[in-house]
């Protein structure tokens, strides 16, 4: 057994034989960290193993429990499935652990065996927030460790069928003369992890810290290690937090669940689209209802727009929040080419109200009626709704599911819907027979239809 020196860069995990004042992978200063890692002689005790046909493959039955938490379930592929490691990350305080601390609640109140390791709060601490969430007496045990040894080592003598380890950055490995939070140390634990969950069949959930550009801490390997890495976002001054799925070795990644952040813990909402609709102002101009999709879901959300004159007309503001800022500085330059607006001389802010991101393109006209109707001081009907991508040339172009975001439309009271013809010859107007649909072609069109 030999020990080796190596430099590893803290942010992207590239390896360097010396020190450098800067990654040459990543380019960021002051990120490679001397570490000590052991070199083991490494053992292969796998079966040896012949290929097979596909039709001789067994299928495996995969054993799934509900969580109480229903929203949940379809972004974990149906439920928890035993053996699979869960990885989620997300900014600090947006709830993380308080979610995986409801989960282990509802696994414990359902008989199940849970063990919640702490890493970075006291017993005590997480007393307080228990009784701020309602837990009672069950099978839901806790441990303030970070030696990994020795959690394992309490893990495998308990045999839970639930088991949090919260966070992974936090705890670290014997084997290792790293410090906690390392790439090898990171790497270490999830190994570890992973042998003990497949080995036993825990359905087992690791928290994880996220870098300053919104990614997962940590090296590559740990996405690919687990089977499901899920991400919590959403904006610490909003109440709302949206989690979805980045990776699913037992279900799609399509899906998505929505909460609300409270006093009693996270809220799941039922209709995430009455939410954020509900404080919409009345007869506004500038403001206008898009049915998106996020995940396979879909989602009623407003954007509101203000045009206003500037003193600096060199160099007017584009601001834009929850809309990709160069798509909108597109849009704006559709507006101008295709249908003679000039923003010259005007500040343009574009938002997306309740602080949800939006990256579908099914978005485009709704932020180009919202612009040309705070332009012209004209509100958009209240019972309208639209959606549709815009081209360049200023063509309406078609896009997924178009049913699906009309019948969330009219379960809401929209009365009114203007969307691509290409979606609008595709479906039989039967099936939403109420609502009053109008078909465009291009952007001329569409505003000629409604101003």
């Amino acid at each position: 057994m030999k020990s080796k020196s190596s430099f590893i860069c803290q942010n992207c995990g590239f390896n360097s034989p010396k020190w450098l004042g800067r990654c040459p992978n990543c380019g960021e200063w002051n990120t490679l960290i001397e570490e000590v890692e052991e070199a083991v002689d490494a053992e292969f005790s796998f079966p040896p193993s012949d290929p097979i046909l596909y039709k001789d493959i067994k299928e495996a039955k995969r054993e799934r429990i509900k969580t109480g938490i229903k929203e949940l379930n379809p972004v974990l592929g149906g439920g928890v499935v035993l053996g699979s490691l869960v990885l989620i990350g997300g900014e600090p305080g947006i709830g993380k652990s308080t979610l995986l601390l409801q989960v282990s609640r509802d696994f414990a109140a359902q008989g199940e065996k849970a063990l919640y390791v702490s890493g970075e709060e006291s017993l005590e601490q997480i007393k307080v927030r228990g009784e701020r969430l309602g837990l009672k007496n069950g099978n839901l045990y806790f441990l303030a460790e970070t030696n990994l040894e020795r959690i394992i080592t309490h893990a495998e003598k308990l045999n839970p069928k639930i088991f949090v380890l919260d966070s992974i950055q936090t705890v670290f490995s014997s084997k290792l003369s790293s410090g906690p939070g390392t790439i090898s140390q990171v790497r270490e634990v999830a190994n570890q992890v992973f042998r003990f969950t497949k080995k036993s069949q825990v359905s087992s959930f690791l928290i994880g810290h996220i870098t300053k550009v919104g990614s997962l801490a940590g090296p590559k390997s740990l996405e690919h290690m687990v089977d499901v890495v899920l991400y919590f976002e959403g904006e610490r001054d909003h109440s709302h937090r949206v989690l979805r799925a980045l990776k699913n070795r037992f279900g799609p990644v399509s899906e998505l669940a929505i909460f609300e952040m409270g006093s009693r813990g996270l809220k799941a909402i039922s209709n995430p689209s009455a939410f954020f609709l509900k404080e919409r102002p009345a007869d506004e101009a500038g403001s206008v209802v898009v049915c998106t999709i996020k995940g396979s879901r879909p989602l009623l959300v407003e954007i509101q727009a203000l045009v206003s004159s500037t003193l600096f007309t060199g160099n007017p503001r584009r601001m834009t929040i929850g809309l990709d800022h160069f798509r909108v500085a597109m849009l704006l330059a559709i507006v101008e080419k295709k249908l003679g607006f000039s923003f010259a001389g005007e500040d343009v802010y574009v938002n997306v109200a309740g602080g949800l991101a939006i990256a579908e393109p099914a978005t485009d006209l709704g932020v180009i009626i919202a612009v040309v109707s705070c332009v012209k001081n004209k509100a958009i009907p209240p019972d309208m709704t639209v959606f549709g991508e815009v081209g360049l040339s200023g063509e309406i172009r078609s896009v997924s599911q178009p049913l699906t975001r009309l019948k969330e439309a009219h379960s809401l009271g929209f009365k009114t819907a203007i969307l691509p013809q290409g979606n609008l010859d595709h479906f039989k107007k039967e099936d939403i027979s109420d609502m009053k649909l109008l078909g465009v072609q291009n952007v001329k069109q569409a505003l000629s239809s409604l101003f």
